[in-house]
């Protein structure tokens, strides 16, 4: 039983075991007080005030898919990635904020990044979706964690995997911090909180994934353009940039054989194709 005080901290005695979810902000609680749902935000403010239990969630099939798959989904991402995750399960608080913690999938070794797994259905999946998605939760473990960057693997129903890289933005935590702080006030006081209803910024991807565009209509049509133009363009470069070599330095125009070369005032050869009569054609 301890006594506490001061505005990060409940202002009444409470006796608490250290690993109880009641007694901090983790990063699944995260997402939900930078969510769009009061009710369930209420939920959660109950919980951590000790009125209701936690929600069970062993009946739910696709937390618990996401939990059978934890180990498959970090073992995949070390023989793909070749790094390794540590930190299993490690429980971290913040340094100031005592009432900030995380619960760690695990850290990348070589790079300091926190590791989360994610299992997610298949269903109009978008790398965007997903990171927009685990934004706050992300965001609040590099928070705690002072990381400056989050791996995000995912296995999907479809039989994918994908990983995604997060950094860590100082306005995306600034706001996040502000919403914690309301929201723990709100634990302390017994007043109900209110959704925080600010827009944050949109998760900024890192290019890592490869993508399979067989299926696409019109990237075989442009692909089947540009490996049928590809050696006519080499020799058309070719051809240009040995032309103005030709070309005398004093020279102005240069015509012959069906095209006319012009040099600006500026120093730059452009060509032009005379095709008839009358009639021309720009070469660029």
């Amino acid at each position: 039983m301890v006594q506490t005080n001061g505005a990060d901290a409940p202002n009444q005695i409470i006796r608490f075991n250290p690993n109880d979810r009641r007694h901090f902000i983790g990063g699944s609680d995260a997402r939900i007080i930078m969510g769009e749902d009061q009710d369930v935000l209420i939920r959660l403010w109950r919980e951590k005030r000790g009125e209701v239990e936690p929600e069970n969630l062993s009946d739910n099939l696709i937390v618990q898919l996401g939990t059978v798959t934890e180990v498959l989904n970090r073992a995949w991402y070390q023989r793909a990635s070749g790094h390794t995750v540590k930190d299993i399960q490690k429980r971290v608080r913040h340094p100031v904020h005592k009432w900030m913690a995380a619960t760690l999938d695990g850290t990348v070794e070589q790079t300091g990044a926190v590791f989360e797994a994610k299992f997610m259905l298949p269903w109009a999946f978008t790398e965007e979706a997903a990171a927009e998605k685990h934004m706050a939760q992300l965001q609040h473990n590099m928070w705690v964690t002072a990381s400056r960057s989050a791996v995000l693997s995912i296995i999907t129903g479809g039989g994918k995997w994908v990983e995604i890289t997060i950094h860590a933005d100082p306005l995306y935590q600034h706001l996040l911090l502000t919403a914690e702080k309301k929201f723990w006030r709100c634990v302390q006081s017994g007043e109900p909180p209110v959704l925080f209803n600010i827009e944050t910024p949109r998760p900024r991807l890192e290019a890592v994934k490869v993508v399979d565009m067989s299926t696409s209509n019109r990237w075989a049509e442009l692909a089947a353009t540009y490996l049928r133009t590809r050696e006519a363009h080499g020799e058309h470069e070719t051809a240009k940039a040995d032309l103005k070599k030709l070309m005398p330095e004093d020279a102005k125009e240069a015509a012959g054989h069906g095209i006319k070369a012009k040099r600006s005032k500026s120093g730059a050869i452009s060509f032009e194709a005379q095709l008839a009569e009358g009639s021309r054609a720009s070469v660029q």
